[in-house]
């Protein structure tokens, strides 16, 4: 009598299964790292890391521990658990510089922190720390096949903290507290020098100057319509070509008409 196939399938499932449940109550590590090895290259990774994590510990110090330890943190990465994967690399690294995969391992662990990197509204802790990985990995390996690449993520987190101070610049303009927009506006320019959003943040400042002129007391709305007027300059300079070059000039007709109506010091 022939059985049927799909009985044939669920009886090797069930044995391989059962397999699997008895060399993990084993005692036999060795036993273990052979098949956590074998599911881990037939990307059976959940099932793996059971086995390696029994492991990891008793393989300290041995021969078997840097290739081991490699399939550890790439578990991790494979899972998309980056937070460990970035921890497991980052100690892979450490411990086996001159290994084959260290540079392999330099770069997932850098990787793993740009994926925990949040939108850019939330706090930016592992955006800081995925540029300071991987701006490390750039000078590290200025050769490596990956350089492209990891030179792309890096201006993708470049640009998601611009957006962020821009947008906290932004707010305090939208809330009425002009000295902190301006404030955060001057920094904006500061800290990123070659930004998108770099002429925005020239007409922030100066629209924020002109809000804080006219909303001022009698006797600092002069000096600063003056500093407002000293802000539009500096935007035309860079951007008298650039579509917000017209409010600018509606602030500026503003300015002035408001500095002839004040009386003189």
């Amino acid at each position: 009598m022939r059985v049927p196939l799909y009985l044939i399938i669920i009886a090797l499932f069930v044995a391989s299964c059962g397999e699997y449940q008895k060399v993990l109550r084993d005692d036999d590590v060795a036993r273990k790292y052979s098949m956590a090895d074998s599911l881990y290259q037939k990307g059976k990774y959940k099932k793996a890391l059971k086995l390696m994590e029994q492991i990891v510990p008793a393989y300290r110090g041995k021969p078997q521990a840097e290739r081991l330890m490699f399939m550890y943190a790439n578990t991790f990465y494979n899972l998309e658990d980056y937070y460990l994967a970035g921890y497991q690399f980052e100690r892979f690294v450490t411990a086996y510089p001159t290994s084959d995969s260290v540079e392999t391992a330099a770069y997932r662990s850098a990787k793993s922190y740009y994926e925990l990197s949040p939108r850019y509204s939330l706090d930016q802790k592992d955006t800081y720390k995925a540029l300071e990985e991987l701006q490390a990995y750039i000078n590290k390996y200025p050769n490596s096949e990956l350089r492209l690449e990891a030179n792309t993520l890096v201006t993708e987190l470049r640009e998601k903290l611009e957006k962020k101070d821009f947008e906290i610049a932004q707010q305090y303009l939208n809330i009425e507290d002009y000295k902190a927009s301006i404030a955060a506006f001057e920094n904006f320019i500061t800290d990123h020098p070659g930004a998108s959003l770099r002429k925005n943040a020239f007409y922030g400042r100066l629209e924020a100057a002109y809000k804080l002129a006219i909303n001022s007391i009698p006797a600092l709305v002069q000096e600063r319509l003056l500093t407002a007027k000293g802000y539009y300059n500096s935007f035309v300079k860079y951007y008298a070509n650039s579509d917000l070059k017209e409010d600018a000039d509606k602030i500026l007709a503003e300015i002035d008409e408001r500095l002839v109506e004040e009386p003189t010091s």
